[in-house]
């Protein structure tokens, strides 16, 4: 916090003098045979407590437990945004989504969003000589913008487009169409027959649709998610044709592990980069037969322990193929958790006590922490400490965090709000971070101990979704460190710090970045 003495002025400019003190030299081994291989398993809506590590004790999770015994486990690390796209495109691109327009949850037929030409996540590791692959949920858009979305052909720009050697896509999420794989540039298993069309306006075709065919569901919406029927589940938009091409809900898991471990096997003998977006716990929640009634919380519990499940199979391939000792490993997630989603999956009425938020309070979409604050594991045997890091992080820093792990310099217009917190993943330094912007419907600023959240109009709760979302009229302050679960606003206690923060947030606004130019 800002010595009394210290200017408003003095205080913002230290903030960009202590985020480069932070930055402390890490480079690879003179001895290393090559550089690391880069793993980054990215969960979908898990919670803070939705894993046994992290204080989950109404479901098991021996495998996440397992890795972060072998690794570091942050309780301060943050996805950018309190929703998937904006996470997505900040992790990617190392810039906070709330800067560019139409970064926003995507629709199932969304244009890309992230443009060919900058300078990306993927792209940095393939200049490296990086094989690099984005395996699972794309959710960032597809083909080019101002274009008609042609499902039947070859589709571009795309993932191959931002640095991307290699794909394999469920292109938007599992409640919404197209129900069909991605590999590269086509939909997997097309019959030219059989043409996919696609509408998230009026419908088309003769498919039938969950609010005019209930009879026909095995799992029933709870809000929305009520047009075209795939496996009989209603999703979100109009769909026809395709139907070599559609998946299996259950068995979605199981096909894009398979295709992540595939990708290890292929290029073990050579430094790989490997973004595994997982669908799981995300809505419609089915998980595979064998995975179903494990848990004990019904579908949303099942799908943590298929997750788990996934997770394992990554970590025993990179152990039967050697590659352990020389891989990099990162897990989180992309947001915060969400019970009722849009389906009635017995979500809600089987927690049995199970807080998916642990100890914090709000969720997806929320301006709370739990909206942001993630799971957050980090493994590099002989070269990650082990333990526990209480250090700010937040992924929108893996693209300067990484690209100095592998020894590439960042341009000046590249990645302008990620920082070079190496030290802090790797366990060498007690320190990440200096602050943090937090994206939900409105804005909140991490510094030290204190969390401000800006005004913002709006309902207090998401009336489908039964999530705090943070929203006040008033501006809001909270001692983290005594408050972690928000539940004590003190900003008319300390009218000074929300000037400060408030005149902080408002300079990163205008500047149009915070990381340093260099």
């Amino acid at each position: 916090m800002r010595s009394p003495h210290m200017s408003r002025r003095t205080f913002i400019k230290s903030l960009g003098l202590a985020a480069v003190a932070a930055m402390v030299p890490v480079k690879l081994r003179a001895g290393d045979a090559k550089p690391p291989n880069i793993v980054v398993i990215y969960a979908d809506d898990l919670g803070y407590g939705d894993v046994s590590c992290y204080g989950a004790t109404k479901v098991k999770t021996p495998n996440i437990d397992g890795f972060a015994a072998q690794g570091l486990r942050f309780t301060n690390a943050h996805s950018p945004s309190a929703t998937c796209t904006p996470s997505r495109y900040a992790m990617l691109t190392g810039e906070y989504a709330w800067r560019r327009k139409g970064t926003g949850i995507a629709r199932g037929d969304a244009r890309m969003i992230i443009q060919p030409g900058r300078t990306t996540l993927p792209l940095i590791m393939q200049r490296a000589g990086y094989k690099t692959g984005a395996i699972g949920k794309w959710h960032l858009g597809l083909g080019a913008q101002g274009r008609e979305l042609d499902w039947n052909t070859e589709i571009t720009p795309g993932p191959l487009d931002i640095g991307f050697d290699y794909c394999f896509l469920i292109p938007a999420t599992g409640d919404r169409v197209p129900c069909v794989y991605m590999e590269n540039r086509r939909v997997v298993g097309l019959d030219p027959k059989d043409p996919i069309r696609v509408s998230f306006g009026k419908p088309i075709g003769d498919e039938p649709t969950g609010k005019d065919h209930p009879e026909l569901l095995k799992m029933h919406p709870s809000h929305g998610h009520n047009q075209t029927i795939i496996n009989g589940i209603s999703r979100i938009g109009y769909m026809s044709g395709g139907k070599t091409a559609r998946w299996v809900d259950e068995d979605m898991a199981d096909t894009i592990t398979g295709k992540a471990k595939d990708f290890i096997e292929k290029h073990k003998d050579r430094p790989f980069f490997l973004y595994f977006s997982t669908h799981d716990i995300h809505v419609p929640r089915m998980p595979h037969p064998r995975f179903a009634g494990k848990s004990g919380l019904g579908p949303r519990g099942d799908a943590i322990v298929q997750f788990d499940f996934c997770t394992g199979e990554i970590l025993k391939t990179l152990d039967r193929l050697n590659l352990s000792e020389n891989t990099l490993v990162i897990f989180t997630s992309d947001n915060g958790p969400v019970v009722d989603d849009g389906y009635k999956d017995q979500a809600v009425e089987k927690l049995s006590g199970h807080k998916p938020s642990g100890p914090l309070r709000g969720g997806k979409y929320s301006a709370f922490d739990a909206g942001t604050r993630v799971p957050f594991i980090v493994r590099w045997p002989g070269r990650v400490k082990e333990g526990l890091s209480d250090a700010l992080v937040c992924q929108i820093d893996f693209m300067a965090s990484l690209a100095a792990l592998i020894g590439r310099k960042l341009a000046p217009e590249d990645a302008p709000d990620s920082f070079d917190i190496l030290a802090a993943l790797l366990g060498k330094s007690p320190t990440g971070r200096d602050h943090l912007v937090e994206h939900a419907r409105v804005l909140s600023l991490i510094k030290g101990q204190w969390k401000y959240i800006e005004p913002g109009k709006g309902p207090k709760v998401n009336k489908n979704t039964n999530t705090e979302l943070g929203l006040d009229r008033q501006p809001q302050l909270y001692n983290l460190k005594n408050d972690l679960g928000e539940k004590h606003n003190v900003a008319s206690e300390h009218p000074e710090i929300v000037r400060e923060l408030a005149g902080l947030l408002k300079k990163i606004r205008d500047d149009g970045r915070t990381r340093p130019y260099r």
